[in-house]
């Protein structure tokens, strides 16, 4: 058990052997014998390669039940291989996690994810999908109005949704199946705006698989789900009218906040939906690439998004004693003495993450 959990946590955590011998002070080959199941650490190496990893020792000794299928990288062809196995090794770290505390929640307040009744059982043209998001809203109660946190929307409805500080900022993350469940990856670093399109990209993955012509890109196809989902085409009629050969940089960064979709997901909303000629998109494209606003779009960020439900099913877990302070800090990946103080509000750890 050790080695394989040993392997996993070096690289969910991006570090070769010579790195993490380094780090605990051991050398690379005695490593490679732990990984390898050759040789067994002692407790004080243990302890030093822990350390180095930043985990407790009983991550050591955690059962491994995660199998990740059907995974679905976006826009991951300038990443190497050891940047992938680092991000997919801390999703597989961060879902054991998850994983294990619902085992002590059998009860939990998340019902399993279903696909809704009465979807199209094929897909022909684009256009089609602007009806299956605006279907997807009513069978999930959302209305049309603007999705306040698609994190929780998503959980709430059984798909788990974990950020990593190991996908880059400029990488939108990954999709994938565990153990049947639905689990959505994003970047920590990601602006909100990012994390929200990337989420519902994935949504449109989950919705779309299976029913779209071979004629039409899936990807495109998940792009106009994700815009079509945050922003319901009759919104946009509202927000922007019928006919538009120009759309103002402030007015957009206005809708951005209001909407949680980016100023350029709206320019490409308005050409999607025949507001804006395609001659005017090409346009403003250029423009927005002249400002330098095509990777850093001007005015204030949309706020990140940030996961709630596994934090607060540790501290449900904790009420109802199904787990001690300690087990909880693990779970959470914090020091004890850390996650004392934030259980007790105190002072400046009671403050949420920015």
């Amino acid at each position: 058990m050790i080695s394989e959990r040993l392997k996993q946590a070096r690289k969910a955590s991006g570090l070769s052997l010579r790195a993490l011998a380094e780090r605990a002070q051991i050398t690379a080959m005695a490593i490679s014998k732990y990984e390898t199941g050759k040789s067994t650490p002692s407790s004080g190496v243990l302890l030093n390669l822990a350390k180095a990893l930043g985990v407790r020792t009983e991550y050591f000794f955690r059962p491994v039940k995660v199998e990740m299928h059907e995974v679905n990288y976006r826009k991951h062809s300038k990443l190497g291989v050891k940047v992938l196995d680092h991000i997919k090794g801390d999703a597989i770290e961060q879902l054991e996690r998850f994983i294990e505390l619902e085992e002590l929640l059998p009860n939990g307040p998340v019902a399993p994810f279903k696909l809704p009744a009465g979807l199209p059982a094929h897909i022909n043209t684009l256009d089609e999908i602007e009806d299956i998001a605006l279907k997807l809203r009513e069978k999930w109660q959302l209305g049309i109005d603007p999705i306040p946190v698609v994190t929780d929307m998503l959980e709430e409805r059984g798909i788990k949704v974990i950020q990593s500080d190991a996908i880059p900022g400029d990488f939108d993350g990954l999709a994938c199946n565990v153990n049947g469940i639905p689990v959505i990856a994003v970047s920590a670093q990601a602006p909100g705006d990012r994390q929200r399109f990337t989420m519902t990209h994935e949504l449109g993955h989950l919705m779309l698989q299976g029913r779209i012509s071979p004629e039409l890109d899936i990807e495109a196809a998940c792009n106009r789900f994700a815009g079509a989902f945050l922003a319901p085409a009759s919104e946009v009629r509202k927000e922007l009218g019928e006919k538009r050969d120009w759309l103002e940089p402030k007015e957009l960064a206005a809708l951005k906040q209001a909407y949680g979709l980016s100023m350029q997901g709206w320019m490409h909303r308005a050409k999607d939906l025949g507001i804006l000629p395609g001659f005017a998109y090409v346009e403003m494209r250029k423009f927005f690439s002249a400002q330098g606003w095509v990777k850093t779009e001007p005015g204030e960020q949309y706020p990140k998004e940030r996961p709630q439900l596994f934090e607060q099913l540790v501290y449900r877990a904790l009420s109802q004693d199904l787990i001690s302070e300690s087990k909880a800090a693990e779970l959470l990946r914090k020091p004890l003495s850390q996650f004392q103080k934030e259980r007790n509000m105190q002072g400046d750890a009671a403050t949420p993450d920015q």
